[in-house]
């Protein structure tokens, strides 16, 4: 009888473990984003689960197909708009969003990202209520933390199992599961933590928006699938569209994270100052993050936005049930870039069949391609000051 090493047999071990996670672990694609000086990181506990368990339980974790009905929420209602406060949104952007969503049970939220207001906000009960799981759009925060901590970078292959590795860009465009996983495995609770609540997850994104609710921050690794889940599928946190909005606007100009302002009328508009938060220290993450971002419209998850090299979209999709709901859920958070102007678009579907990452990366493609036809990213915009650049710390 041949004697395996132990080495080699903690090799194997690790190996079929992690190939649990490649198995079972459910493919977006399939369904068709500190403080000045960077501070002292806080002291890291050792991740709570080892990552031979947590790819485990991330391959047994069971998934509604979207065709089995298991979902309370509907797909579609008769008027996602009503009691919405339009007296101080642009006009222009609020009907190209309202026509892009149709009839289908969500939200979405338009935002200038290079000041923080709000442009357009449809169905403002769904979009400020407590939250939903994120999904894959955690990825994003994973993605800044995981650079952050050197931990990954654009271009090196992380090994997932057996031999196949990949890289960031790869994982972000595809949303591969497993790779984020591996992050938040190796990040360890203590530190997503601490980026996620740096990156305003779970308090309010916007300043003085009545009815608005914080989300929620778990105050440890969510019991089904640990960090992996947490990391890859958002298990055990609670996003709102404002809260990635914000940390999308604060990816699109270069890190700055802006309270969220919706204006109650055209004088408040007309006078609109802006008002920062915090800087985030991201700035040499962000080429880092961008090109996977802009992979998944070009060949990803988010084909359905409709690239266009000329008008480059940057996003991220996410596709989940939210048991706690329980609703299906597709996310789509996003920025283009149009002749040195930009707009954050955030795209939010509740309901079961039909709703998906890829559904709502096509409805904001649209809104993205009705403003380019109308000539909006054309138009003359009224300058902001350094005056006027008022910082949230007062």
């Amino acid at each position: 009888m041949r004697i395996i090493p132990v080495t080699r047999l903690i090799a194997i071990i690790c190996v079929s473990a992690l190939a649990v996670v490649s198995s079972f672990a459910v493919q977006e694609a399939a369904s068709t984003t500190a403080l000045g000086k960077k501070k002292k990181k806080p002291a890291v506990a050792s991740p709570v689960t080892k990552p031979p368990n947590a790819a485990k339980t991330l391959g047994k974790r069971k998934k509604h197909p979207i065709a089995s009905g298991h979902w309370t929420s509907p797909t579609f209602i008769p008027d996602n708009t009503a009691g919405d406060t339009i007296d101080g949104e642009d006009l222009l952007v609020r009907r190209a969003a309202v026509d892009a969503l149709g009839p289908y049970n969500g939200t979405v939220v338009v935002a200038d990202p290079n000041s923080g207001r709000i442009l357009s906000m449809v169905n403002q009960k769904l979009a400020l209520e407590n939250g939903f799981q994120p999904c894959s759009t955690i990825k994003i925060v994973a993605a800044l933390a995981g650079l952050e901590e050197g931990i990954i970078d654009r271009n090196t292959a992380m090994r997932l199992y057996g031999r196949t590795s990949m890289n960031l860009t790869t994982a972000i465009a595809h949303s591969n599961n497993p790779y984020f996983a591996n992050v938040g495995i190796k990040l360890g609770f203590e530190r997503v933590s601490y980026y996620a609540r740096l990156f305003g997850l779970g308090e309010k994104a916007g300043l003085n928006i009545i009815g608005e609710e914080p989300g929620l921050l778990p105050e440890a690794p969510p019991k089904d699938g640990g960090m992996g889940m947490m990391t890859s599928f958002g298990s055990g946190i609670s996003l709102t569209p404002l809260q990635l909005a914000a940390l999308v606007s604060a990816v699109a100009n270069g890190g700055t994270l802006y309270y969220l302002q919706h204006p109650s009328g055209k004088a408040e508009a007309e006078n609109f100052v802006p008002r920062i938060k915090r800087h985030l220290a991201i700035q040499r993450d962000i080429p880092e993050l961008m090109p996977g971002m802009m992979g998944a419209v070009e060949y990803g998850t988010a084909r359905r936005a409709s690239y266009d090299p000329n008008e480059p979209i940057f996003g991220k999709t996410g596709t989940c049930t939210d048991t706690a709901s329980p609703t299906h859920l597709g996310w789509f958070g996003s920025f283009n870039e149009v002749m040195n102007k930009k707009l954050t678009v955030v795209v939010l579907l509740t309901g079961g069949r039909g709703v998906s990452g890829p559904t709502a990366s096509g409805i904001a493609g649209q809104i993205y391609r009705a403003l380019s036809q109308q000539k909006y990213y054309t138009q003359n915009s009224k300058p902001i000051t350094p005056v006027a650049m008022i910082s949230g710390s007062f």
